[in-house]
């Protein structure tokens, strides 16, 4: 493996690239200024970071996986992610940045929030495609983070910094809800595929090996992030990829204790579930009633 790069500071990315840094928590990069940077190294984020790309100048792996990531996209890491940079030899790059340390947002409303923004963990060839009109809006928000740094210090440079930063976060959602929208088509081809591995996952003895399905499992085997395949299968389906899970889990239960005599522990071993009482608790929440009524009544 090639030497890994701690990014645990915003200084030590503008060190690397050869870069001014303003403030020791945020920082705007443009990195068609940067007068040097790493060939091929392993990033490790202890920062949060964003990318805006203007040219194809090299290839980032996170995992197994290359980005999907050429002209006009974005592409986001947060704290505890490596990726694997390789620079094309003798191209400047060319790339528009945000970094910020957690200690940024500590205890503000962006701090409380950042969860949401769930893109900063879509691990594999996932990245935002922008059309220009969107490639101009994320624009206008760096410039305006960019000035609030030129501007002295002063009680407001924080909640404006992190408002700013908030805002664009909030386009970069918006974004890629459109993306979900115009992938319709192949994302619909990702929940049939889901459908069948769900199936599959049932059919044979995976629960009593594996135990109950997770949403990670199904995002591996479409070669998606977990993130980005739950996000996708809730703006399909309408229910998160867990709800969808547990719903055909219920189902299958139901088909179970109404065509077999076996009991519901044999019954709730065989789905995949270590307690009975996990079983029932779950069954009562989806169904309205124990497994025990729910056979009974019918």
């Amino acid at each position: 493996m090639d030497k890994i790069i701690k990014i645990d500071s915003v200084d030590r990315y503008n060190k690397l690239f050869g870069l001014e840094t303003r403030h020791p928590l945020v920082s705007v990069v443009d990195l068609s200024k940067a007068q040097r940077w790493p060939l091929r190294a392993w990033f490790n984020y202890g920062v949060y970071a964003l990318f805006l790309k203007d040219i194809k100048c090299g290839n980032i792996k996170y995992g197994r996986q290359n980005y999907d990531y050429q002209e006009g996209t974005v592409v986001c890491f947060a704290p505890g992610q490596v990726a694997d940079l390789e620079m094309l030899p003798d191209v400047q790059p060319l790339a528009h940045g945000l970094l910020f340390h957690p200690d940024l947002i500590r205890g503000t409303a962006l701090g409380q929030e950042i969860r949401r923004y769930t893109f900063f963990s879509y691990e594999t060839n996932e990245a935002l495609h922008l059309s220009e009109e969107e490639r101009q809006t994320v624009m206008d928000c760096l410039y305006k983070i960019e000035a609030e740094l030129e501007h002295a210090i002063d009680k407001h440079s924080r909640r404006l910094i992190t408002a700013n930063i908030g805002l664009l976060l909030d386009y970069c959602m918006r974004f890629y809800e459109r993306q979900f929208t115009t992938r319709s088509e192949v994302n619909k081809d990702i929940v049939t595929r889901f459908e069948q591995l769900l199936e599959a996952y049932f059919e044979g003895d995976t629960p009593q090996q594996e135990g109950l399905p997770s949403v990670k499992y199904f995002a591996d085997k479409v070669c998606l992030s977990a993130n980005y395949f739950g996000d996708m299968i809730r703006r399909e389906t309408g229910q998160t990829a867990s709800e969808y899970i547990q719903n055909k889990l219920i189902s299958r239960a139901k088909e179970a204790l109404l065509s077999s005599d076996k009991t519901m522990s044999q019954i709730a071993y065989d789905l995949g579930f270590q307690y009975p009482q996990h079983f029932s608790r779950m069954f009562k929440r989806i169904a309205g009633c124990t497994p025990n009524e729910y056979r009974t009544k019918n």
